[in-house]
């Protein structure tokens, strides 16, 4: 399979539970999934396991990704520090949407700890059917990548 149809899944201890239903839910609507852990429940760091996951859609190995910790913040701010990543937290369907149809985010970060495992799913079905319409948030998509570029650009 090409990585079009590829997603890749990575949590912390707090989230496999959800990860795992994750995963499940969306190999049944078709996707190649790619979930790299963890699978025990020891503690663990959330920072390793987002940029793990940022770096195989970063690489362009999978399509996409979906991240998880017990509030999917601190998750999501690990895989933003990959360059080319943009990932935001969603505790709604309509961000989901909102987040790949005007930010083209390539990344999906839900807390585990604040989003039942029945709206995690609308979720995570909301950002994959939705997809970038570019105009102009294709220019603002742009501005956004200037600053891995150029991190001190100037202000408004």
């Amino acid at each position: 399979m090409t990585a079009n149809n590829r997603i890749v899944l990575s949590s912390d201890h707090a989230a496999i539970a959800l990860r795992q239903a994750i995963a499940a839910h969306i190999a049944s609507l078709g996707w190649e999934v790619v979930d790299i852990g963890p699978t025990t429940p020891e503690s663990t760091h959330y920072p390793k396991h987002g940029q793990a996951a940022a770096r195989r859609v970063a690489s362009g190995d999978c399509r996409l990704g979906i991240i998880c910790c017990g509030t999917g913040q601190g998750i999501m701010m690990a895989a933003n520090k990959v360059k080319g990543i943009r990932c935001g937290v969603c505790a709604d369907t309509f961000s989901a949407r909102m987040i790949r149809q005007h930010n083209n985010a390539n990344m999906l970060s839900i807390g585990a700890r604040v989003t039942g495992e029945g709206l995690a799913l609308e979720i995570v079905e909301a950002f994959l059917s939705a997809e970038f319409e570019g105009g102009r948030h294709a220019m603002r998509v742009d501005m956004i990548e200037a600053v891995e570029e150029k991190p001190q650009a100037e202000s408004v």
